[in-house]
């Protein structure tokens, strides 16, 4: 049978601190783990959903990632900071997704994830007027195209450098890799995008609204 951990029943209680919270949860308070949870939800989702690009199969690895989080809350130790905890967990559970699942990712598979690309850009974007929106939206399906592209390897570098902001030597150390081998494999991935998005000009804006993936970003692959 498979355990489910729901998320959706618990509000936050506002007066309860990150750390009280960790430390109920390690004390095997459920609903202190859900409570917890709420804070990276969204976070956690909105990365699975660029990783893997469908709805069910980002729920799916949404859902790993926290089973395993509550399965190893006791271990967890303030050295780090609870994301980054949680982080390293989400990094293995992706690491894990793909070897069991080896997603293929053809031309065909973006027509029918259209919606996929849509909500990934309001997970994504702050709302600030329609025109702005619908930019956002082209462009955010055109970042998802070039990730469609990729290999999985060279899309999970992409992201933990410029949705997590995490440096090459970070990256490195968690794929198991040399800091250089991601460079290069985040390079590609730009390269790609911004072949996509029409831009040649490193020190060119992409768009104001662009978000995470603004080309100031980019630009410093």
């Amino acid at each position: 049978m498979t355990t489910t951990v729901a998320l959706d029943f618990y509000q936050p209680n506002c007066a309860s601190s990150e750390e009280e919270l960790i430390t109920r949860a390690q004390a095997g308070d459920a609903d202190a783990f859900c409570l917890l949870a709420r804070t990276y939800e969204r976070r956690i989702y909105s990365l699975a959903l660029h990783y893997c690009r469908h709805h069910q199969d980002a729920e799916d690895l949404s859902q790993d990632v926290w089973l395993k989080a509550y399965g190893a809350i006791s271990s967890f130790r303030s050295e780090a900071s609870f994301y980054t905890w949680l982080r390293k967990i989400m990094i293995n559970c992706f690491l894990n997704h793909r070897r069991a699942r080896s997603f293929t990712w053809t031309r065909l598979e973006r027509d029918s994830s259209a919606d996929d690309a849509g909500l990934a850009t309001q997970e994504t974007f702050v709302h600030s007027g329609l025109e702005a929106n619908l930019q956002n939206r082209l462009v955010m399906e055109k970042v998802m195209q070039v990730l469609a592209e990729v290999t999985a390897q060279q899309r999970l570098s992409f992201l933990l450098k410029h949705h997590e902001g995490m440096t090459y030597e970070e990256i490195a150390k968690e794929l198991g890799c040399s800091p250089g081998s991601v460079k290069k494999s985040v390079s590609r991935t730009v390269i790609k995008l911004r072949q996509r998005l029409g831009v040649d000009d490193e020190t060119t804006e992409y768009s104001e609204a662009i978000g995470e993936y603004h080309v100031g970003r980019l630009g410093n692959a």
